[in-house]
């Protein structure tokens, strides 16, 4: 009987760090795929993923017709980090307030956390 191995999916917004979160996650003796973020629920479910990480990407939430992905991803029953892009969609699809910026940013930025979570 052969054991799955651990799987990390990355969904692709067009971050141009992609293949680096990837490099980061196989380093760490942990096997990723990337793939489109139009990925269907149904391949994501069938590659059984640990975990999915949403890269960036050049996108905002706010602008009409930015990429998403398909919505029952946000159901997944897993660990999902978002960077960048991939953060807002998480925050946008689960309930929470993304504000715009009247600058962009890239690089370190403050955040305030308003509701008592584990995470933080």
């Amino acid at each position: 009987m052969s054991e799955q191995r651990e799987t990390v999916l990355i969904l692709d917004f067009g971050s141009q760090y992609t293949q680096l979160i990837a490099r980061r996650v196989r380093e760490s003796k942990v096997y990723s795929e990337i793939v489109p973020f139009n990925t269907s629920w149904e391949d994501i479910a069938r590659r059984r993923p640990s975990a999915v990480i949403l890269s960036g990407g050049p996108s905002s939430v706010f602008e009409p017709g930015s990429p998403h992905p398909d919505p029952r991803v946000f159901g997944f029953d897993g660990p999902m980090l978002g960077i960048c892009y991939g953060m807002q969609l998480l925050v946008h699809h689960l309930g929470g307030r993304v504000e715009e910026s009247p600058r962009h940013e890239y690089g370190k930025a403050d955040i305030r956390v308003t509701v008592p979570s584990p995470m933080f």
